[in-house]
């Protein structure tokens, strides 16, 4: 029997960290393919811009203004879904950010500030919309982690340890959710054109646009596949370099970024935003 896949008829899709990046760039083209799009961020003029963007689609766009890390706002947008809008079929857990931590200049913040968007904010969504489509017995849950999630990358302490517990999540939550009628993918981007990666201080091999990676994740989700990665001869390369040993990663990671050689870093660094939020 086949997995649970959402189409228009189904209900609305919910997608967290909409007003840039991926996010953006995959409510419009569902919205393009017909579904009705609820979309999520802080920044309520950026959703009013996309709303206004996808007029002309054959779906449409909701705008739902929420904090991820606030569990009380992510309870609210479900409740507005289920009495003003009807049933969620989808959820695309994507927010995010990415803060660049360098050792010799470490800070909590960056850590805390990771943890509370990319991991607790998607057990913020996540609660809620199980608990709606549990009662309508069937969904499809979608969760946004990353490539960096698969191994340590120079920038990626904060970063990439929310990715990598997003994928142990996803993985432990889908044989619950089997039995429930609920499907999860997981979503593992690499590298995505984004004013945010533009400042990454290393080499990005295989970088695709937003708009090729929406297209890649809106075909994901249409399949069976557990897990949405792309680009797939990146991807894999990678998943090949994590059951290197120990030293033969490092010596790879190094040679590739060519972090050995560069300088070590002094002062604060910007905080970057992560294309997701």
């Amino acid at each position: 029997m086949r997995d649970f896949t959402a189409r228009p008829e189904h209900g609305l899709v919910w997608i967290s960290g909409a007003s840039s990046g991926i996010g953006r760039a995959l409510a419009l083209k569902l919205a393009g393919e017909g579904y009705k799009v609820a979309v999520t961020a802080r920044s309520h003029e950026k959703l009013v811009e996309l709303q206004a963007e996808a007029s002309g689609l054959a779906g449409s766009i909701v705008v739902l203004d929420g904090d991820v890390t606030d569990a009380e706002d992510m309870e609210h947008i479900m409740a507005s879904i289920e009495y003003e809008h009807g049933t969620l079929a989808m959820a695309i857990l994507n927010a995010g950010v990415y803060l660049p931590v360098h050792a010799e200049d470490l800070n909590r913040a960056d850590f805390e500030k990771s943890f509370a968007v990319n991991l607790s904010g998607v057990v913020n969504c996540l609660l809620p919309a199980v608990r709606h489509m549990k009662a309508k017995g069937q969904g499809q849950i979608a969760i946004v982690s990353s490539v960096t999630g698969y191994g340590g990358l120079p920038t990626g302490a904060a970063y990439g340890a929310t990715k990598a517990a997003l994928i142990n999540m996803a993985e432990s939550l889908k044989f619950d959710l089997d039995k429930m009628g609920i499907r999860i993918q997981l979503i593992c981007p690499g590298f995505v054109d984004t004013p945010a990666t533009r400042k990454n201080a290393f080499p990005m091999p295989s970088l695709v646009s937003t708009d090729e990676a929406a297209r890649q994740i809106a075909a994901g989700l249409k399949s069976q596949a557990f897990e949405i990665s792309f680009p797939r001869r990146f991807t894999m390369m990678l998943k090949l370099a994590r059951m290197l040993p120990y030293s033969a990663y490092f010596m790879l990671v190094n040679r590739v970024t060519g972090w050995r050689e560069r300088p070590s870093s002094a002062g604060r660094h910007p905080v970057t935003p992560h294309p997701a939020e």
